[in-house]
């Protein structure tokens, strides 16, 4: 589905007409789940791109709000929720809008101290009563249930990057973390904690996370992968130590950046032009590799 500043215009001035005299223009790196367009300064507007990416539109206007207040740092804060019409048939947002970049290695001041920041925030996320939150289910892809949901299509890409990675370690952490038990308490947890969805200030510092359409209630391991995506080892240690994560825990967390690690490289590694995705791909797999091999 495509969606064109001129379809958000037509929606807003039909349903908002209140916003209907404020400039819309298209959001650079908007996301993948979402088109998204600033409407005036202080506003964004965010059209799901698929029917999938639709049902999130529910649960974040009705959950965002009620964890906002528990919470060290910002994170969207709904206005308004579109209905479908006639040349959109999804639900659709707007919220605040949110200033900052989106975090990167390059841009963080240092990783030890987003680490630390990174661990602030969701262990404040996971300390919300978790009681009638939303289970894991299609509305989140299953995050905060169990990793053996992805074990087929993990196993086959595994089969595809013969030759490619070394796919008997993988298969060795992937199996670890399969086995390491969860304690079965429901926590919150973000469910894509991920470059896109951290935001930093002018300094370098964390300033907000955004994007929660895959949140919900469950086994919060899923938020770990981002210490393998994108910390470094510094940071890495001192996220762990100030969340307090146990092995199993950590073993979960490392099963996911390795899901998702692996699904990129099977997706990349033939195509010349995705080339730099592949690289940067096995490179995290490194990382995996070698925190798991020294653990």
């Amino acid at each position: 589905m495509t969606v064109d500043a001129k379809q958000v215009r037509l929606l807003v001035e039909d349903q908002f007409p209140q916003w209907a005299e404020l400039p819309i223009e298209s959001v650079a790196d908007g996301g993948w789940d979402n088109w998204t367009f600033h409407l005036g300064a202080n506003m964004v507007v965010r059209l799901p791109s698929a029917s999938e990416y639709a049902r999130a539109v529910e649960k974040e206007h009705r959950w965002l709000p009620v964890i906002a207040s528990s919470l060290p740092l910002p994170i969207p804060r709904p206005i308004a929720k579109g209905a479908p019409s006639a040349d959109y048939p999804h639900p659709w947002s707007i919220y605040e809008w949110i200033a900052g970049s989106t975090a990167s290695r390059d841009r963080i001041r240092t990783s030890l101290q987003f680490g630390i920041d990174l661990a602030d925030f969701l262990g404040a996320l996971r300390s919300i009563e978790a009681k009638s939150g939303p289970q894991p289910g299609i509305h989140n892809w299953f995050r905060g249930g169990t990793l053996r949901t992805f074990d087929r299509d993990t196993q086959s890409a595994l089969e595809e990057l013969h030759g490619h990675i070394d796919i008997d370690l993988a298969r060795t952490v992937w199996a670890d973390a399969l086995n390491a038990q969860w304690d079965g308490v429901d926590r919150w947890f973000h469910g894509d904690v991920a470059e896109g969805n951290l935001l930093l200030n002018d300094h370098g510092d964390l300033a907000a996370v955004i994007d929660f359409g895959t949140c919900g209630v469950g086994d919060p391991a899923c938020d770990l992968a981002i210490a393998w995506t994108l910390l470094t080892t510094d940071g890495r240690q001192a996220f762990r130590e100030r969340m307090r994560v146990d092995q199993a825990s950590w073993a979960r967390g490392r099963g996911w950046a390795l899901w998702k690690t692996v699904a990129t490289c099977s997706n990349t590694f033939e195509d010349p032009e995705d080339a730099q995705e592949f690289a940067e791909a096995k490179q995290v797999l490194d990382v995996i590799f070698r925190d798991y091999l020294k653990r």
